[in-house]
């Protein structure tokens, strides 16, 4: 079968054209009970529900049917890289945000601060979203960390969140995560799947023990867990593939560094929804591809806040006039996962996608929620063929064949 970026890369032509992908986190919702509205549907929208009387609708699947991504393969795919063949650890993404240099003998940790009780169960998997000037200076104590043999860097990223990078020889990226994703449990030990990774294992256990001491009287942020643990893979360049000049306007390291992997320009993005519009108009005429990414509605989702996320998703909307001010020649708006409220965590459900161009086939929606895309013009799809829809609505694929 041809690799998907082989094909672009042998039909990619550049005619000037603009491509905007908005990306509303966890976008996709669920009723709190049958026969009610999502999210998305409850809440008041009138720019999308604009934007969908002009395009297209269809149901993005981010991985596979029923499969519940994390925000890293669900944002690859967006960009057109396959999750399943690039299964990127999410300390490598959180590393890359904060424009830490990896090398080939580093061993990316994403860490989140948690609360332990005296028991040593985790009461908090995000120790009350500790704020980042206390999590910054806990950072600091654990940056002081020895262990023989290997170099250790332990780096703020946003509130709870923080980076560990190991660096020295012989080491593996497969070690599995230690938060069980629940409370009232302890903290998982971490285990490598390989000899190079079990000399990782060791390194991270001796890591979390010498934590344990120092954070002991640091109550609610008195441990952490570590996920994604990962070494630096090969990926091809978004500009090599698709041949346009891409640029990324997101205010969390992690998508900063899920577009810096695939080698998009990271710009300033300030730290509010108003912020990213700003760049946005600021950067207008330097690319031809821009990456926007709004955090919030997935946040309000795990919190499992249902109209905290309706709200949130109307301040998504209120972003589209001053997207669609600059007369892009193609918009897209969709999430890279679900996160309905009603489950509290990223969920397998299809994602809502909005597609907006001048030689769209449109569908007749009227307004852009799950029940319109469930019928939409582009069905159901695998997300990680959404960048050919792009590319296509912006003419910027030559034919295929003779």
């Amino acid at each position: 079968m041809t690799d998907i970026h082989d094909l672009t890369r042998r039909l990619q032509k550049d005619n000037g054209s603009k491509i905007v992908l908005y990306v509303g986190d966890g976008l996709g919702g669920l009723p709190l009970k049958p026969g009610g509205k999502t999210e998305l549907e409850t809440a008041s929208t009138p720019n999308l529900d604009a934007l969908a009387q002009r395009g297209v609708l269809g149901m993005s699947v981010p991985v596979l049917p029923g499969i519940a991504p994390g925000s890293g393969p669900g944002h690859l795919g967006l960009f057109g890289y396959d999750p399943l063949q690039y299964d990127i650890g999410r300390g490598v993404l959180e590393a890359l945000g904060i424009d830490f240099e990896l090398t080939d003998r580093d061993v990316a940790v994403r860490g989140n601060f948690c609360t332990l009780d005296d028991d040593g169960n985790i009461t908090d998997r995000r120790a009350g979203r500790v704020a980042s000037e206390i999590a910054s200076k806990l950072c600091e104590k654990l940056d002081r960390i020895e262990i023989p043999g290997v170099e250790v860097f332990v780096r703020h990223v946003k509130e709870y969140r923080l980076v560990i990078v190991i660096r020295g020889d012989g080491l593996g990226g497969s070690v599995n995560d230690t938060d069980p994703q629940r409370t009232g449990v302890p903290p998982l030990s971490p285990e490598g799947k390989d000899e190079p990774s079990r000399r990782t294992a060791e390194i991270l256990a001796e890591f979390l023990r010498q934590a344990a001491e120092i954070l002991k009287d640091d109550r609610p942020a008195n441990l952490l867990t570590m996920r994604g643990i990962a070494k630096m893979p090969p990926i091809p360049a978004f500009q090599e593939v698709y041949g346009t000049r891409a640029a990324a306007i997101a205010v969390y390291p992690m998508y900063r560094g899920l577009a810096r992997l695939v080698g998009m320009d990271i710009l300033d993005a300030g730290q509010t929804l108003e912020d990213q519009m700003a760049c946005l108009e600021k950067n207008w005429s330097d690319y031809d591809f821009f990456f926007i990414h709004f955090k919030y509605t997935d946040s309000t989702g795990e919190d499992g806040n249902f109209e905290a996320k309706v709200a949130r998703t109307e301040e998504l909307d209120s972003g589209i006039p001053r997207i669609t001010a600059l007369n892009p020649d193609v918009i897209i708006v969709t999430g890279d996962h679900s996160t309905p409220a009603k489950m509290k965590s990223h969920s397998g459900h299809a994602v809502p996608t909005l597609l907006a161009a001048e030689n769209c086939r449109f569908d007749g929606s009227q307004e852009f929620g799950e029940s319109a895309c469930r019928v939409g013009e582009l069905g159901m799809f695998e997300a990680k063929y959404l960048m050919l829809q792009a590319l296509a609505h912006a003419g910027r694929l030559e034919k295929y064949g003779a």
